[in-house]
């Protein structure tokens, strides 16, 4: 998880972003009642904060649950426009699913833990116009470059299933020490490569990473 912004750090950034995008006056959170649900209340927090809001209301739930009901009720109540989720994927898809059926329908936006092709699979059109925060783009096979058609072509004959943002994640994560070991030279040891990943300029690659 070296390579992986804390929950914190994503929403200190991407809810103020979000929230000009889609012109929310009224900021909500909706988060397991645990430590990785308080990081996206304190993250959203200090977003807000850099924008001269705050958080209009927020509920939690354990991670045992799996009717929200109540909790959406009192979201819909306060007039929440936009729900940031401190959730897992299975918690966002019955978040949303139940929030559509109570006709609530706010945006909703995820952590990098739900930024998943499992979300549309699982929620259907329920999970329509949910946003998830990620350092990865999400590769799709109808990409303009040759070469990362390729590689999602490679991927698929050898994994027998579609690449995910973690899987790109992980392509680069080894492409960045593949600079670093290169640049260390062939006295490759632990001081010469971390010395050489530290001056490292590291290039975008293939998915503009």
């Amino acid at each position: 998880y070296a390579s992986i912004a804390a929950t914190f750090m994503e929403f200190e950034g991407i809810v103020p972003k979000l929230v000009k995008d889609t012109k929310a006056s009224r900021v909500c959170v909706m988060h397991l009642d645990d430590e990785s649900g308080l990081d996206a209340v304190r993250g959203t927090e200090t977003g807000l904060k850099t924008i001269n809001m705050q958080i209009a209301s927020r509920a939690s739930y354990k991670r045992t649950d799996t009717d929200f009901s109540s909790q959406l009720q009192r979201l819909a109540a306060d007039k929440c426009e936009l729900v940031v989720l401190g959730s897992t994927i299975r918690d966002a898809v019955g978040i949303m699913s139940g929030a559509r059926k109570i006709g609530f329908s706010p945006a909703f936006l995820g952590t990098q833990a739900t930024y998943s092709d499992l979300i549309p699979k699982l929620g259907g059109p329920a999970v329509d116009g949910f946003y998830a925060s990620m350092r990865t783009v999400f590769p799709y096979p109808d990409e303009s470059s040759p070469n990362l058609r390729h590689w999602i072509n490679k991927y698929r004959t050898k994994f027998g299933e579609d690449p995910n943002g973690f899987a790109i994640m992980g392509y680069s994560a080894m492409e960045a020490f593949n600079q670093g070991a290169i640049k260390a030279g062939k006295d490759l040891n632990n001081q010469t490569f971390t010395k050489a990943m530290n001056s490292l300029v590291i290039t975008p690659d293939m998915f503009g990473n």
